[in-house]
């Protein structure tokens, strides 16, 4: 982990003791399952290897990815677990899957002999996962094709079927018409497995809205991702008080000056002064992550105190009125996302001024901006408190 010696103007902090808490909500909700922790995309925006590290500490190990690379800089950063690639691959990224033991989900008939083929001859069968297409829309096979794929002689010999794996489209949402359809179909593709006398050590159907709405989808498996980092998707009324958001997104007032009724502030002339008015420049913008849309519509915290965003977003620095907040200086810190006095920012604050879902906005933050990790706690062995 890079951890630079000079000042940082912007940067994000990770509390992997909310991590452990929102994890210990997880297992709280789910005490039966096992714990396929979703880290891919950079572990949404936190960092996939630190995140993994912590989740480590906390008895966690197995992993999902959504591509090999992904797989492969875990791997490269020292990860032995069992790493499972969700997403779509192709038979050239077949070699790579096994060179690095990283678990494979296939999801069409075809993709079985080409992977096998990719298995040295004399190695142990290799497991994968199989996906079926309940509902999503996406990627999956068909609950008809399932006993003939079973059947096929490379899960005899080569190939390991370890998993079997739906995914949920709509399970956030507060219909649960789809979603019970979603798993009825998922429970009658088990049912015939089981009848074909075929045992599997793993199955997988929960993300993390089901994990919250439904237990009948907490199978041997749940696959968290947005609520270990304490965000939620279900409705208001379901019960996910307990997750804490583990990021906070910090900058620092770079330069003030004061503007003129009639002056305007960046690009295009978006924002005029109707007062004469004081205005911050913070070195962040969207090649940060910090969206164009937030322009004339975000609110950063300031002073303890709530302050717009004025004009365009730039690439690298944003402009916020803060007339209406005493004593403010360059060097004093802004957040962007977090909590400062009682008032605080979330990134589903962000999301609903942007017309879209926390998820985009945590990924989103890139990489110019450095992550930093406030450590877990250990007792007084060395250890995690939350393992």
């Amino acid at each position: 982990m890079y951890t630079p010696s000079h000042f940082l103007p912007t940067s994000v902090s990770v509390d992997l003791g909310a991590l452990a808490q929102n994890l210990a909500h997880v297992r709280r909700l789910a005490p039966c399952s096992e714990v396929l922790a979703v880290v891919k995309a950079n572990a949404y925006g936190h960092g996939a290897v630190e995140i993994t590290r912590a989740l480590q500490q906390l008895t966690v190990h197995r992993f999902a990815v959504a591509t090999v690379d992904e797989g492969i800089a875990l791997r490269q950063a020292g990860i032995h677990d069992t790493i499972v690639v969700m997403g779509a691959t192709v038979p050239a990224q077949f070699a790579d899957l096994v060179a690095h033991q990283l678990t494979p989900v296939l999801y069409r008939a075809d993709m079985v002999q080409a992977f096998a083929g990719k298995v040295p001859p004399g190695a142990k069968p290799y497991p994968v996962h199989v996906k079926i297409e309940t509902g999503m829309g996406r990627l999956g096979l068909s609950a008809q094709e399932m006993p003939d794929l079973i059947d096929m002689p490379d899960f005899r010999t080569t190939l390991r079927l370890e998993g079997l794996m739906t995914h949920l489209a709509d399970a956030d949402n507060h219909d649960a018409l789809h979603t019970e359809a979603q798993l009825a179909r998922f429970q009658q593709t088990l049912k015939t497995l089981q009848q074909c006398g075929l045992t599997l050590p793993l199955v997988h159907a929960a993300n993390s809205a089901a994990i919250v709405k439904y237990p009948a989808s907490r199978y041997s498996l749940v696959r968290p991702g947005i609520m270990l980092y304490g965000y939620q998707t279900v409705a208001k009324e379901d019960p996910t008080d307990e997750l804490r958001p583990i990021l906070t997104w910090k900058t620092t007032i770079a330069h003030l000056h004061t503007i003129q009724p009639g002056d305007s502030v960046s690009y295009n002339q978006t924002f005029v002064a109707s007062r004469q008015s004081r205005i911050a420049v913070l070195p962040v913008g969207y090649a940060d992550g910090y969206n164009r849309l937030l322009s004339n519509r975000g609110v950063v915290l300031i002073g303890g105190q709530r302050a717009p965003v004025v004009g365009r977003v730039c690439m690298d620095m944003t402009m916020i009125d803060v007339t209406d907040v005493p004593g403010v200086e360059i060097g004093h810190e802004a957040i962007l996302i977090g909590q400062q006095g009682q008032e605080r920012i979330t990134a589903a604050d962000l999301a609903a001024w942007q017309q879209t879902i926390p998820y985009e906005i945590l990924c989103a933050i890139g990489p110019r901006v450095p992550r930093q990790y406030h450590s877990l706690p250990l007792d007084r062995t060395g250890q995690s408190r939350h393992s």
